[in-house]
Formats: structure tokens, sequence, C-alpha cells
């Protein structure tokens, strides 16, 4: 596959007019630099120092090193006794061999941006660029997070307390169902919770020639790989999104031995609390009984990964009154589907009002090429769109809170 998102034609010319054409082509060489050179969640150090010295164009207050290789910018605000808001990008890869053909493919071999983040890390510098040119009413914060991938960056940034003054936290995903212009800003469910569980089934083990001799936990995680199927089909009401997906399996080292152990595991999504609990109950109720009816012993693990993200309204508010004032009516549009991938922006947004945005990232013609594949890329016209739209969304939030009450 080969494929050419240099295009830029359907990036309203309004908002290419707020970059210099030397700030164009300088995220245009960010974004494929970060492209060519991923790197997975904490081991993002090359990453952070080339964000760090795009940030110096902004003549930040100050740069904060957090979180192992996370960067949080205090871009300077009109007042600064202002309430402080914060944009976000997220900057690590996934362990997935590239297939993209493109002329700044990934140089590691089995890591690649197949999620967007070299995106999200740039149109966070274009956000910190136009802010500095154009000052919100108070300081914003730039945060560029490692680690969302493995769902550990958000919490890693919060506990490092730099965010601890923050008023409103804004952030976006690249989204390839949407073309480059669009943007959706809509309150509600965004993201659902993303929690992982793992089973390991104990027996005993026997010769493959005399199975009754064995408690088999090979026939015990095929049945219960069976019957996890019927917990959504058949525990969860059918109008409430709920996924169970079983993603892994492992057990035997030979063909003739029945083994001793075997395991499975997979993710848990939902998108409110009381099916999250459900879901993990019956994943726990279900092991156990098809251990117990196999002879078998179950070691049930659930690991909470992030929560759901729901955008208030007030605050999607404010994302739409922005996007609309830079692309106008018809750019802002409803998602359409109820998304059950996972974000741990969610973790901000636990502890500081926000709104989650999706950016337009398909290029004209383009395929909806989904996300976490190795052919997956975003359009160059995106970290445009991105960039604006989180300045202005900070500056309308900004405004809000450093008005008089």
């Amino acid at each position: 596959m080969t494929c050419d998102i240099s295009d830029l034609t359907t990036v309203p010319a309004s908002v290419l007019a707020l970059f210099s054409e030397a700030q164009r082509n300088g995220l245009l060489d960010l974004r494929r630099d970060l492209h060519a050179h991923p790197e997975l969640a904490f081991q993002e150090s090359r990453t952070s120092a080339v964000l760090e010295r795009a940030l110096a164009q902004a003549n930040p207050v100050r740069v904060q090193h957090v979180a192992g290789t996370g960067l949080v910018a205090r871009i300077r605000g009109r007042d600064p006794r202002a309430p402080v808001v914060a944009v976000r990008g997220d900057i690590d890869a996934l362990p997935i061999h590239e297939a993209t053909g493109l002329p700044y493919a990934s140089q590691h071999a089995g890591v690649m941006h197949a999620c967007g983040h070299d995106v999200h890390a740039t149109w966070a510098i274009g956000a910190a660029w136009l802010l500095a040119q154009q000052p919100a009413a108070g300081d914003v914060l730039v945060v560029l997070q490692p680690a969302e991938e493995t769902g550990e960056g958000a919490a890693a940034i919060l506990a490092a307390g730099v965010l601890d003054e923050v008023v409103a936290i804004f952030g976006a995903h690249v989204d390839r169902r949407f073309p480059v212009g669009q943007v959706v800003a809509q309150a509600g469910s965004l993201a659902a919770a993303a929690d992982t569980f793992s089973i390991v089934l104990h027996g005993r083990g026997a010769h493959g020639a005399r199975p009754h001799e064995s408690a088999d936990p090979v026939l015990g995680a095929g049945m219960l790989i069976a019957a996890l199927q019927g917990v959504v089909a058949r525990r969860v009401n059918p109008s409430v999104p709920a996924v169970l997906t079983v993603a892994t399996m492992q057990a035997g080292t030979a063909p003739n031995i029945i083994p001793e152990s075997a395991s499975i595991g997979g993710t848990l999504r939902a998108t409110d609390p009381v099916t999250r609990a459900l879901l993990a109950d019956e994943l726990r109720r279900v092991a156990h009984g098809i251990a117990a009816a196999h002879n078998l012993t179950a070691d049930v693990h659930v690991e909470l990964g992030p929560p759901p993200i729901v955008n208030p309204e007030q605050a999607a508010g404010w994302a739409r009154e922005a996007a609309v004032r830079l692309l106008g009516h018809d750019a802002v549009v409803p998602l359409g589907i109820t998304n059950m991938g996972g974000e741990d922006f969610a973790y901000y947004m636990e502890r500081i009002p926000g709104a989650f945005l999706r950016i337009g990232a398909r290029e004209p013609h383009g395929d909806p090429t989904p996300a976490h594949t190795p052919q997956f890329f975003a359009a160059d016209g995106s970290v445009f769109v991105g960039a604006a739209v989180l300045a202005e969304t900070a500056r309308v939030a900004s405004a809000v809170f450093a008005a008089p009450r």
C-alpha cells in the first residue's frame, strides 16, 4: 500500500491562515519525524526531546518533565490571575509492524503510530504556537502525555500534581470515519470503560491417549470461551452497550500431553458503572461455574482500566462553540455510533471538568481505515484542524472561567 496524505485542500482556508508558512512546514515536518520514530509507552525519550524543542517556539513560561517521558508546558495568558485550563496530546505508539507504504513510515520494526498519536502530539504543539500568538484569558497548560495505550499515562500525570490548579481540560482523537474538516463535539458517551481480564484454569495433566485420567483444562477453556459469549447476550439489557471479548488463549506444549493448566484473557467494555460491574461479576460467576463442572479450579483476575468518557453538556458546548467559530455549523457532526474503545483521558475527567473530541482525519477519497491496524494513518490536514480547535476551545473555556461572577 502506498499513500500520499499531504493534500491540505480540505482544510478550511481560514484555519490554514492561522499558521504561517514556516509553521505549516514545521508542523508537517514534526509529524513526519514523530511517525518515523515511534516509541512505546514510557519509552518516548526521543519523542519527548523532539517535542520539547518544538515547544520552545511558543516561548512557554516553563516546561516541566513529568511521568518519566511526559511534558507540561505553561503558555502565558493575558491575565496571570485568571484560572488555568489545559489541552492534552498523547505521544506513545503501538507494538504493530507498519504496512502503510508511507515515505516516512516507521523506522522501528514492530512499532508504529497506529492510533494517530504522532498527530495528537503535533497538534498539541500547534495549539501551543497558536495560544502564544493569541493568548487565552488565563494560562494554558499543554500536556504531552506518555503511555495512553497502556492506560497508565494520564494517571501518572495526575499523580505528579501538575494539573492541580486546572479548572478545565480538553483532548481529541483522530478519526478516519470523518473527513478532514469535520469535528465531533457532543455531550454524552464518547468512549467506554476498558477493563481487562485473565482466567487460569487449573486441572490435572495426563497422556493425550488417556484423557480419562485428566481433569482437562483445555476442554474447560473451550467451554468457558463459549459460555462467556452468553454474558452480554443474556445478562446485559439489550439497550445497553457492552462488550466481552476473549482475545488470548494459551495451553499445552505438545499434541500428546494434556496440560495442567490453560489460560484465557480479554477485555470488558461498558459505558456505565452498573454494566461495568455486572460484566466483571458475571465473568467470575461463569468462570468458577464452568471450572467446577469440569473438576477444575479457576483463578480470575479483572484489572480495571480507564473509566468511560461521558462529556458533560457545558464543557462539550465550549468545544462545540470553538469548532463552529472556526469551521462553521455544518462541520460539527454527531459521532453516530456507540464507541466501545477506551481512552485514558477519562482519568482527567474524573477530577477535572472537560470534554473529549473526535477530529476528522480521512483524506479525499480515502477509506475509513480503522486504528490499531498496520495500514492506519491520519491525513495531514487533521493536524491543523486539531490544533486550531483545541486552541480555540481553550480560549472559550478560559474566557468563561475568567469572567466576573
